[in-house]
Parts: C-alpha cells; sequence; structure tokens
C-alpha cells in the first residue's frame, strides 16, 4: 500500500493552569491560549461539552481561531451515556448534535461517546444506541466514538457491531479501563493516559516510539503486532486510517509536550 492515513496529536482541552508555566509562553494572554495551542498540536478533545451545552457562537469562535485542518474532538453530553437504558438516549443525543456543533465545519472531528466504567455490556441495548448516532448533520459526515469502560465489552460480538455500524472504540492505553486495538472503522482514536507529571515528556521517550510505530501501521492500514486484539479470527480489511491520539489525564502538566514529541516521531 502507498497510501497512508493522517495521524493527529494533542490533548485535553486548552485551559489548565499548569500550561501556564509549562506550555505556554509567559506574555501570552489567556484569550490566545486556544490560538497558540492549535498551532503546536494537530487536535483538541474538548470535555466541556460532555458537562454542558454550547452556543453555536462558541463553536463558530474556536473554529476562527484554529488553523486549517485543526479538528476538535467533542466529548457527548453525559446525558447521553451515562443512563440505564440506552436505547432510550434519543432525544438527549439530538439535543448535543444541535446545539450548534456544525459551526465548527471541517474543523470538527469524532464525537466521543464515553461510558460510565458501571457500564455492562448489552448487545440489544447497545445495538439500538449505536443506531441513534447519525452519519452526517446537515450534510456534513460524522465520525463517532464509544469508550466502554468495562470488561464485558471485550467480545468479539462487541466488534462485529461496531464494525456494522462503522463506529470505532477507544484505544485506551489505561491502568484500569479495557483497550479495544482492533479497527472497526475508518479511523482508530487513542486515549492515553498513562503519563505522569514527574516525566517531562508526559511519557517516557521510548514508550512514544512504541505508540509512534503504533500508530503508523494503523494508517498504512495495519494492526500494530504488539496490542492484542479480541476478534483475533475476524481480521479489519487493510486500508489507510485516519488517527486521532491524545495525551489525557494521566501526567496532565506535560500532555502537550507529549503530544509535541509524538508528532515529531510520526514526522
Amino acid at each position: 500500500m502507498t497510501k497512508s492515513g493522517s495521524i493527529r496529536c494533542g490533548i485535553g482541552g486548552w485551559t489548565f493552569d499548569a500550561w501556564d508555566d509549562s506550555f505556554y509562553p509567559n506574555d501570552l494572554p489567556k484569550k490566545r491560549q486556544l490560538e497558540y495551542a492549535s498551532r503546536q498540536l494537530t487536535a483538541i478533545e474538548v470535555n466541556g461539552t460532555y458537562y454542558s451545552s454550547q452556543k453555536p457562537a462558541t463553536f463558530a469562535k474556536w473554529a476562527s481561531e484554529a488553523p486549517e485542518k485543526f479538528v476538535f474532538s467533542l466529548k457527548a453530553s453525559r446525558f447521553c451515556t451515562n443512563r440505564k437504558i440506552l436505547a432510550e438516549a434519543g432525544p438527549s443525543v439530538e439535543k448535543f448534535l444541535h446545539q450548534g456543533i456544525e459551526e465548527l465545519g471541517p474543523h470538527l472531528g469524532p464525537i466521543l461517546w464515553q461510558f460510565m466504567g458501571t457500564k455492562k455490556f448489552d448487545a440489544d441495548d447497545f445495538e439500538a444506541f449505536l443506531g441513534l448516532l447519525p452519519k452526517a448533520l446537515n450534510g456534513r459526515p460524522l465520525r463517532h466514538v464509544v469508550e466502554p469502560r468495562h470488561e464485558s465489552f471485550l467480545v468479539p460480538e462487541f466488534i462485529d457491531m461496531l464494525r456494522r455500524h462503522g463506529v470505532a472504540a477507544v484505544c485506551a492505553d489505561h491502568h484500569d479501563y479495557p483497550m479495544f486495538a482492533d479497527p472497526t472503522a475508518d479511523f482508530i482514536y487513542a486515549r492515553l493516559q498513562k503519563g505522569t507529571d514527574e516525566t517531562p515528556t508526559c511519557y517516557p521517550p521510548g514508550e512514544i516510539d512504541a505508540w509512534g510505530e503504533r500508530f503508523k501501521a494503523y494508517a498504512a492500514g495495519n494492526v500494530p503486532e504488539d496490542l492484542n486484539l479480541i476478534a483475533k479470527d475476524k481480521p479489519a480489511k487493510k486500508e489507510p486510517r485516519d488517527v486521532f491520539a491524545f495525551f489525557i489525564s494521566g501526567g496532565k502538566v506535560n500532555a502537550p509536550r507529549g503530544a509535541i514529541e509524538l508528532q515529531k516521531r510520526i514526522g
């Protein structure tokens, strides 16, 4: 194969007090932090949309401050996913999608649907939820990624379900949550959460090297040989995939440096 998907590296949000010293220039006004961050990185995962709705003008402002090809991944509202019966989430899903996110235009990246760690896999209910996620919004294609955090999802049936719907699952590098390394959509979404504040680059250089190689393999249409697959007997179609990789949570103080170092590895 000669073609390869794009690889974007980023962090969660752009406002964090510790970054005033560890990431942003000393004389940079806070109102220009997004402008600066979006020029050092290639993607940002927005967590604020998980807790509250935003105005269309807010999304438009974010888009106006970001350079071409930069994308925002939006974490969907908790009211969509933190519920006993997911099949009943339709009104909440509609409300989230129609709050004005289309104002991001080409800067709109994947939408992350995150579930509580106590949420177990119920095949019928989860498939009903996936059926609520539209393929497009006002003519613009949408990409969806789910983040189950209960081990009951570690079954081939779940992987088959995601592939039927063209939805990705988070490749989570986490001490407790499961990792879904099987490609199930036309993109890979990774959340790297094992960093430490004591490590200047969030993750040790050797681990950043390793993840860089994994992401290049995914982008080229392959699967990293050192990650465990759930549906080993049903390999994914070999095709280029875009990759979105975020340094999240663990080692947050140095997460921007980790993302920058990962970008260097990818080239």
